[in-house]
C-alpha cells in the first residue's frame, strides 16, 4: 500500500503537448522558386526559425506548468512536451 501511495505521489498530473512548426525567418526576404511554380518558395540556404506563435504557446505551457506546481506543491506535477514533425 505504501508503494501505491509513492507511485501516486510520483505520477505527473498533467502532460502539456505543444506542437512546434519551423518556418522561414521573418526577417528574411522570401524568394519564389521558378521550378516549383508560382506558389513555390525557395528554402535552400534560407535561415529557418520557430514560428513566433509556437514560441508564445511554449511560454504559456510553461506558465501553466508553474501554476500547477505552485498549487499542488509537487515539483513534477506537470510536464511540457514540445513536438515537431517533418
Amino acid at each position: 500500500q505504501q508503494q501505491q501511495q509513492q507511485q501516486q505521489q510520483q505520477q505527473t498530473i498533467m502532460k502539456i503537448l505543444v506542437p512546434i512548426k519551423r518556418v522561414i525567418d521573418y526577417a528574411i526576404k522570401i524568394r519564389v522558386d521558378p521550378t516549383k511554380g508560382p506558389h513555390g518558395v525557395q528554402t535552400k540556404n534560407v535561415k529557418m526559425s520557430m514560428n513566433p506563435f509556437c514560441e508564445i504557446a511554449i511560454e504559456e505551457a510553461i506558465r501553466l506548468k508553474e501554476t500547477l506546481v505552485k498549487s499542488t506543491k509537487k515539483k513534477d506535477a506537470a510536464e511540457v512536451v514540445a513536438v515537431s514533425i517533418g
